[in-house]
């Protein structure tokens, strides 16, 4: 009897922050847990220090910006190297990241909305928010609005109200910016608190009551920080909603196309 052959699996890319490690971006967001209960591979691209001397993704540098180089290109090319050597389902791939993760997981799922079905951003900022080291710093201080994406691409976004490294105002022009290529979408608000926890603002865009395309959680109190991450890993405040849990969710209810998967081009 032929061996039956291993059934694909959802694929999720995590792009960690400033000062972190994969292995320390997994132990803080618990992320290979919830992939173990769902049934999913969880990838862990690491930023070498050469790239970066605090191993930040460089998002806010023109040459990393767009599709076709630089660390977007290497990202979606690795992301495919996955999907080519291990049992992926090719519809079901999904990018996240805390900070410069963030913002650099935003600009290569808006850049490769062939690979990939949806992104979350925890405490980043928009595509296009900033172009070199000193508007970066303006962005992240007092927030940018950032550049109108060409395609929809289903978002859920996370941001801590208290946070002093990346203005919270980010969050809501990433959440702006995503809604824009959709032609209407009904707005939910609900504002709910984490037993013994933060209390969040939880905003969501659909039609009618079917899957949301774009959420936005504002988390009351908590810093820069992932929310609900696990205190052994840096950046996160267990105090919070589980964001990884949450962005779980929203993944799995979001698939490409074979129509979209079959756009020209290749990632690097």
């Amino acid at each position: 009897m032929a061996k039956k052959a291993a059934e694909p699996l959802p694929l999720i890319v995590m792009l960690h922050g400033c000062g972190q490690t994969p292995q320390d971006f997994a132990r803080g967001t618990g992320m290979n847990a919830l992939a173990e209960e769902f049934g999913a591979l969880v990838l862990y691209p690491a930023q070498a220090r050469k790239a970066q001397l605090n191993r930040c993704w460089n998002w806010f540098k023109r040459g990393d910006q767009a599709r076709g180089g630089g660390e977007p290109g290497l990202i979606a090319g690795l992301t495919q190297e996955i999907i080519a050597g291990h049992p992926v389902d090719p519809a079901r791939v999904y990018i996240a990241g805390l900070s410069a993760g963030a913002s650099a997981s935003l600009i290569v799922a808006t850049a490769y909305p062939d690979i990939f079905a949806a992104v979350g951003v925890h405490s980043g900022l928009a595509v296009g928010a900033a172009h070199d080291a000193a508007s970066a710093t303006r962005a992240m201080v007092a927030g940018a609005p950032g550049r109108r994406l060409g395609a929809p691409m289903p978002t859920i976004i996370f941001h801590g109200e208290k946070d002093k490294v990346v203005n919270p105002r980010n969050g809501r022009f990433a959440a702006m910016r995503a809604l824009q290529p959709y032609d209407r979408l009904d707005r939910t608000e609900r504002t709910m608190r984490v037993s013994g926890g933060h209390e969040y603002v939880r905003t969501a865009h659909r039609v009618g009551r079917g899957r949301s395309y774009v959420e936005h959680w504002l988390v009351q109190g908590s810093g820069h920080a992932w929310s609900g991450g696990n205190a052994s890993g840096s950046y996160t405040d267990p105090d919070g909603p589980d964001a990884s849990r949450e962005m779980m969710r929203f993944f799995l209810r979001h698939r490409t196309t074979k129509k979209r998967r079959a756009l020209p081009g290749n990632p690097g």
